[in-house]
């Protein structure tokens, strides 16, 4: 199979879908790889570093799309990629469809084979291909928060962790996952005071006996996310429903109640958000103040640490790309049912069922679209 590796366009990302390591292994099982001229460069990897595992660098994302059978990416297709995927061609990517109608249309237009990390499961349960870059968002999102807090950032002007004779501030963690447990490792790591919100109780015992006394758990009810939500000075947004849009658990009259320069991070801003007052930024113009509330939704917030995240994303996705690129898309998903829930698009149908409804399309079962 010839696997394109286009560079990623989107704003402030330098993240890469294969470094020069994972591109050899697809060598080595007899694929060819086509790489965009300085595609790795935003973590240091030259277009000589790829040739030198035996890749073809052409000078244009245009070439790589036109030549590839599977596109490798790391975030969802903009327009102008869109535009340039074709029927049959196999798209592997972060796709987050459920609050992007645009990008939802025009995958259905290409009628390409779309294939997202994010709803690809794992036999333990969990999903394998998100759980790196919610790591590493659990984890920035304390950084993020932080950095919100100072007062030259518009926040109340606390250190997170506090001083001697002087408390730390309260972080509240919507969410017990993996953004949940990780923003919580680094949120203690720093001295604050920490809870966690959690509809799961299963969850909060797993997260009790993580943690112990240096975490409080709380099982979240109206009353209960207000409460935390209202009284904390940094609130993180790290609620998961596969596939879905977020639910906006945190309503606007909450956030008017926080303290003036309290600050929040929305992790689940690529879901659409679990803030009522969120809306995605960049890196370049991270937040913005809605009833003084200091706001950080950054729509790729692993982008800001590429070099980790690209690895990160790498280790999990290289066995997905071989076992496409071995067995081609369709068997490949025959005998792997966790790959096949990946599965959101496929000539020009809508096969994720949280996608269809949310956006309001018919729902066509992947094994049935994929005639198995």
């Amino acid at each position: 199979m010839l696997i394109g590796v286009p560079k990623e366009i989107k704003n402030h990302e330098y993240r890469v879908g294969m470094v020069p390591g994972s591109v050899r292994e697809l060598i080595a099982h007899g694929h060819d790889i086509v790489v965009e001229h300085n595609a790795g460069i935003g973590i240091g990897f030259t277009d000589a570093d790829y040739e030198a595992v035996g890749a073809r660098i052409v000078d244009t994302a245009e070439q790589v799309f036109a030549e590839a059978d599977m596109i490798v990416k790391v975030k969802e297709p903009l327009a102008e990629e869109r535009a340039r995927l074709r029927e049959g061609q196999v798209l592997f990517t972060y796709l987050h469809l459920a609050p992007d109608r645009p990008q939802t249309e025009d995958l259905i237009k290409s009628k390409a084979i779309c294939i997202a990390y994010e709803t690809v499961t794992g036999p333990t349960g969990g999903l394998p291909l998100l759980a790196p870059m919610s790591e590493v968002a659990g984890r920035m999102s304390i950084q993020a928060g932080a950095e919100c807090l100072e007062k030259s950032n518009h926040g109340r002007g606390m250190l997170l962790g506090g001083v001697p004779g002087v408390p730390p501030a309260k972080v509240a963690i919507i969410g017990g996952g993996v953004v949940g447990s990780n923003a919580a490792q680094m949120a203690i790591g720093m001295g604050a005071r920490v809870v966690i919100l959690d509809r799961n109780i299963d969850v909060l015992r797993r997260l009790n006996a993580q943690f112990g006394a240096a975490l409080e758990t709380s099982f979240s009810s109206r009353d209960s996310l207000e409460n935390h939500v209202i009284n904390a000075d940094l609130v993180i947004g790290g609620v998961l429903i596969p596939g879905a849009a977020a639910p906006k658990l945190v309503t606007r009259e909450m956030i008017s109640q926080m303290r003036p320069g309290a600050a929040i991070v929305d992790v689940a801003i690529d879901q659409g958000g679990c803030f009522e007052t969120s809306k995605p930024t960049t890196h370049q113009d991270p937040t913005f103040i809605v009833d003084d509330v200091v706001h950080y939704c950054v729509a790729n917030m692993p982008g800001a640490v590429p070099l980790t995240s690209t690895f990160a994303l790498n280790n999990a996705t290289l066995p997905y790309i071989i076992n496409l690129a071995n067995k081609g898309f369709v068997k490949a998903m025959a005998e792997d049912g966790h790959l096949m829930n990946g599965l959101n698009v496929v000539d020009g149908k809508v096969t994720n069922e949280s996608v269809a409804e949310n956006l309001g399309y018919d729902y066509v079962p992947p094994k049935l679209a994929l005639n198995l």
